[in-house]
């Protein structure tokens, strides 16, 4: 009777451990299947994937709120890591009025063989600009001047020929030349922006958002030659046969700064821009703290025989920032 007990209870251990390898099996081949449908939670892919960490929280906030701004847009970001800290109407169609020569700088920087090449700026080059208003750096037609001149000419005291000259000069054509900034702006992601010349002067498909600025300023700031010359106060040209004492610049962004800074830091550089339908226009790169930011803000109220509203808005947003 013994014997017939430790036979049953024998056969009940063989058939419950073959019941639990059969389980374990099951398992083992359901994970095997979906691992196979599922690869990106394999290691080796979740990191293809995931190139670029998510940034840190934060350790401080902005204080002020984006409707005390006089700008009707603006956006402003740390550039370390490119997080958005504050916002207003980002992503709208906005006209960029002399912002456009942020990327006619970076376009020319990047397509320049020989940055002392002498460029001979013709009459034609003039056509219209005076007629348009437009901003003149103080060439003259016949000049012989240096692309590098050119460019600081741009820059500072937002010169339409010095990008009227750039642009004949490596593309032929102003038309020719803006095809490469469009190419540029395609390359950088500024999915809702459209060039139409070099100069920034009013045209109705000519248009961007604060949000594609911040993300040309982001990247044109690092080409070092762009970088200092967006940070450049004043500039000194050589003689020119038509300026044997050469000519100065002053950054008009500092001009209208004048003895204002914020408190924390300063304001490195900067781009202004104005037209009638762009309002007041800003760019600018400012260290606070350790840390540096850039904020773009367009559609201030005024002119600039006005209080610059654009200034008075970088002030109060870079002073905004607590640590």
């Amino acid at each position: 009777m013994v014997g017939k007990v430790r036979k049953k209870k024998s056969g009940i251990c063989i058939f419950a451990t073959f019941l639990m390898l059969a389980v374990i099996a099951a398992f083992a081949c359901r994970s095997i299947i979906i691992s196979r449908e599922n690869p990106i939670y394999e290691e080796e892919n979740y990191y293809e994937i995931t190139q670029i960490p998510l940034p840190a929280e934060p350790d401080f906030t902005v204080s002020i709120s984006p409707d005390k701004l006089n700008s009707a847009n603006a956006i402003l970001v740390r550039l370390i890591d490119g997080v958005v800290l504050m916002q207003k109407n980002s992503e709208e169609k906005v006209y960029p009025a002399s912002l456009t020569k942020m990327m006619t700088v970076l376009v020319a920087i990047e397509n320049l063989a020989d940055l002392n090449e002498k460029i001979r700026l013709t009459r034609s080059m003039f056509d219209g600009l005076y007629e348009a208003d437009a901003s003149m750096a103080g060439f003259q037609p016949g000049e012989e001047v240096r692309a590098m001149d050119l460019l600081y000419g741009v820059m500072l005291p937002s010169g339409a020929e010095c990008s009227i000259a750039l642009a004949h000069n490596i593309a032929g054509s102003e038309e020719n030349f803006v095809e490469l900034m469009n190419q540029k702006a395609e390359e950088l992601g500024m999915k809702n922006t459209h060039f139409e010349n070099v100069t920034g002067l009013h045209n109705e498909n000519h248009y961007t958002t604060v949000k594609d600025l911040a993300v040309l300023l982001s990247n044109a700031l690092q080409n070092d030659i762009f970088r200092d010359i967006f940070t450049t106060f004043r500039y000194s040209t050589p003689p020119t046969n038509k300026h044997p004492g050469g000519i100065t610049f002053y950054s008009t962004m500092y001009e209208r700064l004048g003895e204002q800074n914020i408190i924390d830091g300063e304001i490195l550089g900067g781009k202004t821009g104005y037209t009638d339908e762009a309002g007041l226009c800003l760019a600018s790169l400012a260290k606070v703290g350790k840390l540096e930011y850039i904020l773009i803000t367009t559609g201030a109220k005024g002119d600039h025989r006005t209080k610059q509203y654009n200034i008075i808005d970088a002030l109060a947003v870079y002073n905004s920032i607590i640590k």
